[in-house]
């Protein structure tokens, strides 16, 4: 029996007790200090109240206070907290994890400096360490198409768990396979992790069809806009697939679960695909954000305006061309200078004129 322990207590990190608890493996979730309230249900009713569900036997609640005690004697170490805490998650994980200890980050995005170099969260979260504590630690994710609240019912689910070491991130997979979690495993680290991050900007782009049908009138219209959403689509994994080879990953992981497949299912529906309805309804994303979703996360906006913002420094040193990546360029415009929804077709599928 391993000891597994999660720092933060989201859907998703709860979502992933189910496979492993089942395991028989002992679970731990760690709240952040904005999970106290969902601590405290599953501490005195079982219940994670976003999930609506009752947490399995051999889950146990944390608060923040606590998580020394948490992660004592822990074999695995996970991090579920949002790309927009990684740096305070990096400060709180240095301090509680220990040698040796194996680490699986589930939250995707980046990071970039000012040149526009840009960085994976696990690479992100591993420089607030003692460089010696940090060269201890065996660093791995999962990636893939995995909606929290379809793993926790148990419906089939695939994903890949990727590392620096082949062996770890199979260990670390056997903790979790089940027969509806269905786990592969890749050595491919900067690869899925940089699919991962980058799917979530053409997430976005994927509500503008609904929104300019719902501002045309036409939203029960027989016929709809999936040719426009499939271009849209298509253009994004092309650009996607680009990421992941600049990243120094393998090309062929973006054609898999960590790359189009993740991509599928972020598009089919959530607060970034909202987000970019109401944009396509003709709405100015900066009243988006401020109004109509104010203080809701948006993971693809965040991803848009990191990787985004990257794109010009890395033109201007010569990088990439400043043909390369017209949509996410575009994207950055909506969100950044509240550009209108005029798409730049005619720069999509350079490769095939």
């Amino acid at each position: 029996m391993a000891t597994i322990v999660m720092l933060g207590a989201g859907i998703m990190a709860t979502a992933l007790s189910f496979p492993s608890s089942e395991n028989g493996h002992d679970v731990r979730l760690v709240g952040t200090f904005l999970d106290r309230e969902i601590i405290d249900s599953i501490q005195t009713t079982g219940i994670h109240p976003d999930l609506g569900l009752k947490v399995n036997d051999g889950v146990t609640a944390y608060q923040l206070e606590d998580a020394e005690k948490a992660f004592d004697g822990a074999d695995v170490v996970m991090s579920g907290v949002n790309s927009f805490g990684v740096e305070w998650a990096g400060e709180q994980l240095a301090r509680l994890i220990k040698p040796g200890q194996k680490f699986l980050c589930i939250t995707k995005g980046m990071r970039a400096d000012e040149d526009g170099t840009m960085h994976i969260l696990p690479e992100v979260i591993r420089s607030y360490m003692d460089p010696e504590l940090a060269e201890s630690i065996s660093w791995n994710a999962i990636v893939g198409p995995s909606i929290a609240g379809e793993l926790a019912v148990h419906h089939d689910t695939a994903v890949v768990f990727c590392g620096e070491n082949r062996d770890d991130a199979e260990y670390l997979a056997d903790l979790f396979r089940t027969d509806y979690y269905h786990v592969w495993t890749s050595a491919d680290f900067i690869g899925h992790e940089t699919g991962a991050a980058t799917k979530n900007i053409y997430a976005f782009a994927a509500g503008f069809a609904e929104g300019l049908l719902r501002k045309q009138g036409k939203a029960d219209n027989k016929y709809v806009m999936y040719n426009y959403g499939a271009a849209l689509f298509a253009q994004g994994q092309k650009e996607l697939r680009s990421f992941v080879t600049l990243m120094g990953g393998n090309p062929e992981t973006a054609d898999g679960l960590g790359g189009v497949g993740d991509m599928f299912v972020t598009s089919m529906g959530g607060r970034n695909v909202k987000a970019g309805t109401l944009v396509g309804q003709g709405i100015p994303f900066s009243e988006v954000r401020d109004q109509h979703m104010k203080g809701v996360t948006l993971e693809g906006v965040a991803a848009i305006k990191v990787i985004g913002k990257a794109l010009r420094p890395l033109t201007e040193r010569g990088v990439i061309r400043p043909d390369e990546y017209p949509l996410c360029r575009f994207l950055y415009s909506v969100v950044e200078e509240d550009a209108p929804l005029d798409i730049p077709w005619d720069t999509f599928f350079a490769d095939l004129a």
